[in-house]
């Protein structure tokens, strides 16, 4: 059995991968200094809540946080015996090697879902992923990554909006009523949605001009669902493609050592 782990600057989310589906997702923050042995019991403890039992033979591991790969690494070396297969690293092979400028470091989430997309849905792609950052990756005909853009994240920016305006409170991230808002918390949650509404077609409508080539637009994250009822942003959201991303890249290692 397959544990996938993606760590991002804010979440760590772990998976079970049995061949043919996932058997369960856990999520918990981000931690650098978070030990293997805190982290065994942690995964441990949610795994007998719901009554899994799982062999696991292989462990891969996306980070785009790199102290916390140590500490990964030795979790699974120690608890299940194996060596991870950690994506970006020179030992891990990507199934279409990207073509960006030499000597620049991508994202192994980028990396990630790039592998994903292409495997589902093949090439010509914008993944638009909704983390800390918002992210929009270029997936070319053969399935390479070819370079995107990165924007602030979405509560990114409300956080920076609250901290750098005394006056304006904390708010939930959510589609509002009206686009004209009659109270603060209104106006807030307009101009962050509708806002990242236009930003997302905006760039997407950039891309395809410089692309020259039609392109489907692949939606991931936590608020991909949020703000595909915008308007007509995606042409489908993917709440796994990391995850799956992951599974695609572990089966090519296998397959081509």
């Amino acid at each position: 059995m397959l544990l996938c782990i993606d760590c991002g600057n804010t979440n760590t989310v772990f998976a079970l991968w049995d061949g043919e589906r996932f058997l369960c997702t856990l999520r918990t923050s981000t931690h650098h200094a978070r030990t293997a042995d805190a982290y065994f019991t942690w995964f441990s403890t949610l795994l007998n809540h719901y009554r899994i039992d799982p062999d696991i033979t292989d462990v891969i591991i996306s980070s785009t946080v790199p102290r916390v790969v140590f500490n990964l690494r030795v979790f699974a070396d120690r608890f299940f015996g194996c060596r991870p297969i950690v994506v970006g690293k020179p030992e891990c092979a990507l199934p279409i090697p990207p073509r960006v400028d030499e000597g620049t470091s991508i994202g192994p989430d980028r990396l990630v879902n790039t592998a994903g997309a292409f495997d589902r849905h093949g090439g010509d792609l914008i993944v638009v992923d909704f983390g800390t950052a918002t992210t929009f990756d270029v997936v070319a005909s053969d399935g390479a990554y070819v370079g995107g853009v990165i924007a602030p994240g979405v509560n990114l920016s409300l956080e920076a909006l609250h901290s750098a305006a005394a006056a304006l409170p904390h708010v939930d991230v959510t589609k509002p009523p009206h686009v004209i808002g009659t109270n603060t918390v209104d106006c807030m949650q307009s101009g962050v949605f509708w806002g990242y509404v236009g930003l997302v077609n905006g760039i997407c409508n950039r891309i395809r001009g410089e692309y020259g080539r039609p392109m489907k637009v692949i939606g991931t994250g936590g608020l991909a669902p949020l703000f595909s009822t915008g308007e007509a942003l995606f042409d489908t959201v993917e709440d796994d493609l990391t995850m799956h991303g992951l599974t695609v890249i572990h089966r090519y290692n296998k397959e081509t050592t």
